[in-house]
């Protein structure tokens, strides 16, 4: 069962742009990518809002979400969307592929 997050960031004046380059610069984003149990995180610009960013953020199990959570880069990343004055809002969905539809699967390029 992955666990997939989609973690909306919002600032003013470029700031949450500003996040995500800190995030990539810093090599904090990297360590995330790197942990075991993360199968993505990445950051997405908004086409029609550019003061919005995307992070889609996935992860094998609840088991591997709780060891990022708990771990040191957390405070980097909340003192991070502090320092960019960043609002936020988050969805949490599960994986659910293997009841796909026929009808589903159709609309699907591999």
């Amino acid at each position: 069962m992955t666990l997939t997050f989609l973690l909306t960031y919002r600032g003013e004046n470029g700031r949450a742009l500003e996040f995500v380059a800190a995030m990539e610069q810093s090599g904090l984003a990297t360590t995330i990518r790197q942990r075991s149990g993360n199968l993505r995180y990445d950051y997405f610009s908004s086409l029609s809002d550019p003061e919005t960013v995307l992070l889609v953020d996935s992860w094998a199990d609840q088991e591997a979400l709780d060891a990022h959570h708990a771990s040191p880069q957390m405070a980097e990343i909340i003192a991070l969307r502090e320092k960019y004055n960043l609002r936020m809002t988050a969805e949490r969905l599960i994986s659910d592929e293997a009841n796909f539809s026929a009808h589903d699967r159709h609309f699907i390029r591999d």
